[in-house]
């Protein structure tokens, strides 16, 4: 994983002789890499001159500089490059850690070798390990395997601290369109404030809590503000640390460039009266117990718990601090919870976001053909360049060419593949890993319970069938994830729902998953999912809210709805081009698999699709859309289509069935049966099912 002022190598495994296996060929890789050996590995990885044959063009190629110019091409990438680059014009940040397309091929083998020399060594890394493992074995192995074959070196990796700006600068750059794409709404318009150093941990976290205030929340003043006066059709930005100097951003995706002098004024405007008035404690409070909550859980995802811990650890440790300063956090919460009544955090807008120099203003304007431009230029330099060669270098290209072919296309020798360490299968477990479920009714409702220790937290969901709905309803319960908590209430407005979850939670999530029909092979079934993360004491809590905002959601606010389309489609846009390929595939996979067809209506490419008739469609006929997503609701959310899901132990299983009695909202739906038929692929249309009365 490569950042601006580190490369991280890690590995994990839940089989120790795996896990021993992976240690010695990363550490393998990593020391002795075979580039000393090989020069064709940097060529195919880095880049070089290809030449078919005498009449073909020259062109640059390498695995390294096409990721790269792909990279280049996203404008938020553009964007985040010439943030740091403004910033930080003096240190590593302002420089491009994986490869400029642009100066790639000016990278000599050599450069690469004295690079891979000079920062590759023992005495320049930071080696972490976490785990349920003999750390002294482990060590041991590592200084007698690896270690101990070094000197001890110095190696001048220091990171030099960027100077503070005087005054605040504010500069422009471009993003490629094609001749085709408008030139309107399509500026992106920043202001960006470093803030400190990382090895402040009061700052490390309350400007994470400021983050959440200002801009995440429903209802943030500062996102809010913005939206209102019409600058960008979404607001993005936050806090941005894991390096020396973190710095705090501010950005309207999609707006003019003739509202910079107003985007300005919102931003500071805005600061401002919030220093002077104060910001919203509860608000603040709710940002607070979120991230506490975050902390303490330490859930992320699909991503080891171990590395996570480690990353953090870089997060000081690489700047010569205490690598445990992130992570023992709770004297930091306690310091913040007694002074957030006291003006702290408005001191922190003033000091850093209103009276600070080191700040960049930053436009990043589209520019049609730019890439063709820049394709054009290299092509000219190129055939510059084969002009200026002589027949015998031209020669030396093209065997040079079908050399490398070769050695990409011939498989490794079988002497080499019996060098990687395998597992034998007394490595390997006979026994599964044991899911742990029981099913239960509570108050005529299926209840899959999984008992397990959670340290002390619940986790629940509670799904609704799909399939009570046409196909053509589809996509509109995929849009339902993205609109429900981000509306008013009966009870709350949207602003103060977020406040009043995290207050009392761990957060609230909407999402829309498939899962496969094991009874019937080749089908599955589809769920809108609601999940919320609470206390064992909080559970009423949990049903109560998600009750307030599944069934009591005011969907005919057609200000707010019509802001919520617009960044969601902007948001899908930004997560189709962060991972194009794996869009692609899941687009494909559609054509012939019926869940990938629903997961594709719902969030994927035919999602986007949506989004993009929907914007554009919803300011002529605001009221057949939102008459249609309140008939979605209505089908949807009913007691005899739910199914409940809760983690915990039995202690924390005891409160639910009481717990339950909040989801009494949810109108009484009961007797039906659903027949499941397989969902169309693309070339199909007819409907997903058919729902009979039982």
């Amino acid at each position: 994983m490569t950042y601006p002022d580190k490369t991280v190598y890690p590995v994990a495994s839940c089989n120790e002789k795996d896990f021993h296996n992976l240690m010695n060929v990363y550490m393998d890789a990593v020391l002795h890499p075979n580039i000393y050996k090989e020069e064709k590995i940097f060529m195919q990885e880095g880049w070089h001159y290809e030449l078919e044959d005498k009449d073909s063009d020259l062109i640059y190629n390498g695995v390294v500089y096409n990721e790269m110019k792909g990279a280049f091409s996203s404008p938020e990438e553009v964007l985040d490059r010439f943030t740091r680059k403004v910033l930080f014009p003096d240190n590593c940040y302002g420089q491009e850690s994986g490869g400029d397309p642009s100066f790639i091929p000016d990278l000599t083998y050599e450069e690469f070798l004295n690079f891979h020399r000079k920062y590759y060594h023992p005495s320049n890394s930071y080696i972490y390990l976490y785990g349920d493992m003999d750390m002294e074995e482990k060590l041991t192995w590592l200084d007698r395997e690896y270690l101990s074959h070094y000197d001890q070196a110095e190696v001048d990796s220091r990171i030099e601290r960027q100077k503070p700006f005087e005054h605040p600068v504010q500069e422009e750059t471009f993003y490629s369109i094609t001749e085709g794409e408008s030139e309107e709404n399509a500026t992106y318009l920043s202001i960006n404030t470093v803030v400190g150093i990382d090895l402040d941990p009061k700052l490390y976290v309350a400007f994470q809590i400021l983050e959440y205030t200002l801009l995440d929340a429903p209802g943030a003043p500062l996102k809010q503000a913005l939206i209102d006066a019409g600058i960008g059709q979404d607001i993005l930005g936050g806090y941005d640390s894991g390096i020396l100097q973190p710095y705090f951003t501010v950005i309207a995706k999609n707006a003019n460039k003739e509202q910079l002098g107003e985007f300005l004024a919102v931003v500071k405007g805005t600061l401002r009266k919030l220093a002077d008035e104060g910001i919203n404690k509860k608000s603040l409070k709710a940002g607070m117990n979120y991230y506490e909550f975050r902390y303490r859980e330490a859930d992320y995802g699909s991503a080891p718990k171990g590395l996570m811990y480690g990353l953090q650890c870089m997060d000081s440790w690489l700047y010569d601090g205490d690598p445990m300063m992130h992570l023992q956090y709770q004297a930091t919460f306690d310091y913040l919870k007694k002074v957030v009544d006291d003006g702290y955090f408005e001191q922190l807008i003033r000091e850093y976001l209103l009276d600070n120099p080191f700040e960049a203003v930053l436009t990043v304007s589209p520019k049609k053909n730019l890439t063709a431009e820049e394709d054009r230029k290299t092509a000219g330099k190129l055939a510059e360049y084969k002009a200026s060669l002589s027949e015998e270098e031209i020669d030396r290209l093209i065997i040079q060419t079908k050399a490398l072919r070769e050695y990409q296309e011939n498989p490794s020798p079988q002497e080499d593949l019996e060098k990687i360490p395998m597992l034998a299968r007394e490595d390997i477990s006979r026994e599964p890993e044991e899911i742990i479920w029981e099913e239960k009714d509570v108050h005529g409702v299926k209840v899959i319970h999984h008992e397990m220790f959670s340290s002390g937290i619940g986790y629940l969901k509670v799904l609704f069938d799909t399939s009570v709905l046409p196909m053509e309803d589809l996509p509109y319960v995929g849009f339902l994830k993205s609109l429900l908590g981000y509306v008013n209430t009966e009870n709350y407005t949207y602003g103060d729902l977020a406040s009043e979850i995290h207050l009392n939670s761990g957060g609230v999530s909407f999402s829309v998953t498939s899962y496969p029909d094991l009874q019937n092979r080749g089908q599955f079934k589809g769920y809108f999912m609601a999940s919320a993360r609470v206390l064992y004491d909080k559970i009423d809590f949990g049903f109560s809210i998600l009750n307030e905002i599944l069934t009591r959601s005011l969907l005919d606010d057609e200000k707010r709805v019509g802001e919520v389309i617009s960044e969601t489609r902007s948001r899908a846009r930004m997560k189709l081009e962060g991972a194009c390929h794996s869009a692609a595939v899941a687009r494909a996979t559609s054509y012939f698999s019926s869940a990938a067809y629903f997961n594709d209506i719902t969030g994927g490419i035919g999602y986007y699709e949506f989004l993009e008739k929907l914007d554009k469609e919803y300011p002529a006929d605001k009221k057949t859309f939102i008459a249609r997503f309140q008939s979605v609701v209505k089908k949807l959310f009913t007691t005899g289509n739910m199914l409940v899901s809760y983690t915990a132990d039995k202690e924390g299983y005891a409160l639910l069935p009481d717990a339950m009695k909040k989801a009494d909202g949810w109108a009484a739906c009961r007797g039906r049966k659903t027949v499941f038929i397989p969902l169309p692929v693309r070339k199909q249309k007819r409907r997903l099912h058919n729902c009979f009365p039982g």
